[in-house]
């Protein structure tokens, strides 16, 4: 098993159980020894989370709110992850730029080529742009999502917009997922938490990141 710095991103809409598959493969690196900074995005910094407040809850046009994310976004990769990587941390992140292509660019219906120039200038390095090692995607009906998530809470303004929204932001993961399949790892989330968890677990036994003892 590798001790390098290892970058996986959790993708998916709102209830299709993410968080809780975050933390339960936080645990089993941990149980192998491993470093692991657990964060999220938007936030993961101070300053980053105060973004956060203002994207989830003020009124912005769609340029405005993507230019936030991406502001946060390098605050956090310059203060968080780049670091964690270095020191060799597996770095878990609930949402990074995929998110930001699925419900800005399809969800919005913001235009791709601006997101895409912010994705250069934010995450690039001396040696490419900064992207996940893995990015674990959870591929989940808004309709079930929506069933999911009834009367959990209150919703920001993303969990609010009508299922037809998360259709689209459905459709622009799958786009992601098509044009970088190398890295896409599509998890079948209707399914119960351990079936879920098995897929996961499974395929990073596969690639050797995992022992069979951290289940």
């Amino acid at each position: 098993m590798t001790n390098t710095g290892l970058f996986i991103s959790f993708e998916g809409i709102d209830g299709a159980g993410k968080s809780t598959h975050i933390n339960g493969l936080a645990a089993a690196f941990k149980s192998q020894g491993r470093q692991v900074t657990l964060t999220r995005e938007p936030g993961g910094t101070p300053l980053a989370e105060k973004l956060r407040e203002m994207v989830l809850h003020d009124a912005m046009d769609s340029l405005t709110e993507a230019l936030l994310i991406f502001a946060a976004r390098r605050d956090h990769l310059h203060n968080v992850i780049e670091p964690a990587l270095t020191r060799g941390d597996v770095v878990l992140c609930d949402r990074f730029t995929d998110a930001t292509f699925a419900y800005q660019g399809s969800g919005r219906g913001f235009d791709l080529g601006v997101l895409e120039q912010l994705e250069t200038w934010v995450q690039g390095t001396p040696s490419g742009l900064r992207q996940p090692d893995v990015t674990v995607w959870f591929e989940l009906d808004p309709a079930i999502a929506a069933i999911r998530l009834a009367g959990a809470r209150v919703p920001d303004r993303f969990e609010a917009q009508p299922v037809a929204f998360f259709q689209k932001v459905s459709e622009g993961y799958a786009a992601r997922a098509q044009t970088d399949a190398q890295r896409f790892v599509r998890l079948d989330a209707a399914q119960t938490r351990e079936a879920v968890w098995q897929q996961l677990h499974q395929n990073f036994l596969q690639r050797g990141w995992l022992s069979s003892s951290a289940a």
